[in-house]
């Protein structure tokens, strides 16, 4: 598949965007970064995690402790993927390049590969979003079917129901197969990735090895392997669910459209009202989810703003929902976390029929 093009408008909506949205930091003097705000957070979960880590594996509190200590493991560890090494890797973590690589990092001790990621990520679905054959995210063939375009398969019929299960063990088989499958492959979907520096390849299998010593052998050495398949089993069940419903519920919902290119590889839209009829917000009144889950629940301003903090997505929400009225663009969002979840499921059920 070609990489598609989006269409050139005049007069553009997303310069307007950019203008109202860099008027509101000159106005009001602060940084596009996190600051004080997201550094003091990025500690906290860190040194949350390390707590729970070195209870679970050096001290062992009794069963019904335990098993608490792993489900809240889980959490930390999607948390940290959502605030530390998401906006580390697009670089509105800090000012500084080298901090947003450190805080980038933090997803090779929790076992996946920054530099897939932002390839996965960054790269490509940023850029295309839910345009099938190109936006990986939307690529779980043949188990689930994403888009109207994809293949349909009788087992689909039920595919709203088994999601949970597959969801649950998305962190398991991210750490154990589909970073290597890139790696080897050296392609994402049909993607090539470029070309991966010396160092590149140190990191990725040096932070491999590191995350196989926290993660498996110490706490097997420690435990034992009965005691750390429970444990372990709970954990990675916890952050693959937390990570995939989070990232699902920003695109495959029911109101949210899957563009199909013409022929000759062109958009009806421009990347900006594209991203807009891709992308769905759901529950940003809430401030707890709103820091749990990083500001990605503002989706819709993070695909426009990715190298903006989520710290500022509150205010600049407002900023892009006025354009859009004026400009007659459409905004999707879901005012309840529930709301986003039972159009997910309905998504899904309507994607399972042939």
């Amino acid at each position: 598949m070609q990489t598609p093009k989006f269409a050139v408008v005049r007069p553009s909506f997303h310069v307007e965007l950019k203008n109202r949205i860099n008027e509101y930091f000159a106005t009001t003097g602060k940084s596009t970064t996190g600051g004080s705000r997201l550094f003091s957070k990025a500690l906290f979960l860190i040194l949350a995690l390390a707590y729970i880590y070195i209870q679970l594996v050096f001290f062992t509190p009794v069963l019904w402790v335990s098993l608490l200590l792993c489900v809240l493991m889980g959490l930390a560890v999607a948390s940290i993927g959502f605030n530390v090494m998401h906006d580390g890797g697009h670089g509105s973590f800090s000012t500084s390049p080298a901090v947003n690589k450190v805080a980038a990092i933090t997803a090779e001790v929790l076992g996946a590969s920054h530099f897939m990621w932002n390839m996965k990520h960054n790269v490509i679905h940023h850029a295309y979003t839910n345009i099938d054959g190109i936006d990986d995210d939307i690529d779980a063939k043949p188990f689930l079917r994403m888009a109207s375009t994809q293949k349909y398969y009788k087992m689909h019929r039920f595919q709203h129901v088994y999601f949970v299960a597959l969801y649950a063990i998305f962190h398991l088989y991210w750490v154990l197969f589909s970073d290597y499958k890139k790696y080897f492959s050296g392609k994402i979907g049909d993607m090539a990735i470029k070309k991966m520096k010396p160092m590149d390849h140190v990191i990725f299998w040096g932070f491999k090895l590191v995350h196989y010593a926290l993660f498996f052998i110490i706490p097997i050495a420690v435990l034992g392997f009965k005691s750390w398949i429970i444990g372990f089993s709970i954990v990675t069940v916890v952050t693959g669910f937390t990570l995939s419903i989070v990232f699902q519920l920003a695109h495959t919902v029911e109101h949210a459209e899957f563009p199909v290119p013409a022929e000759d590889g062109k958009l009806q839209d421009e990347w900006a009202v594209h991203q807009l009829k891709t992308t769905a917000n759901f529950a940003t009144g809430n401030k707890l989810i709103s820091w749990y889950v990083g500001g990605l629940n503002f989706q819709v301003e993070h695909h426009l703003f990715p190298k903006i903090s989520h710290i500022h997505y509150p205010e600049i929400n407002k900023i892009v929902k006025q354009a859009c009225k004026e400009y007659n663009v459409v905004y999707i969002e879901y005012p309840k976390m529930y709301h986003a979840v039972i159009s997910h499921v309905s998504f899904l059920r309507q994607m399972g029929r042939a």
